[in-house]
């Protein structure tokens, strides 16, 4: 697998993570937890719009690593 394969399929990974994490602050029914999922949400968000950049580089500038 690539380099580019493995970080397309991390950020397919975090996408994945960020519909759960939505879910279960959805269904939360404690006001701490729904917190915690929003805020950790939050988080997952930005690391996958830095890693959707990193794939946008991989396959602009570094043909070698497309898929």
């Amino acid at each position: 697998m690539t380099v580019g394969s493995n970080v397309k399929s991390c950020y397919a990974s975090l996408k994945s993570i960020e519909a759960n994490l939505k879910t279960l602050n959805e269904r939360a029914q404690h006001n701490e937890a729904k917190k915690v999922f929003h805020e950790t949400e939050r988080i997952i968000k930005e690391i996958k719009s830095d890693l959707q950049q990193q794939v946008i580089f991989l396959s602009q500038e570094e043909p070698q690593y497309k898929q």
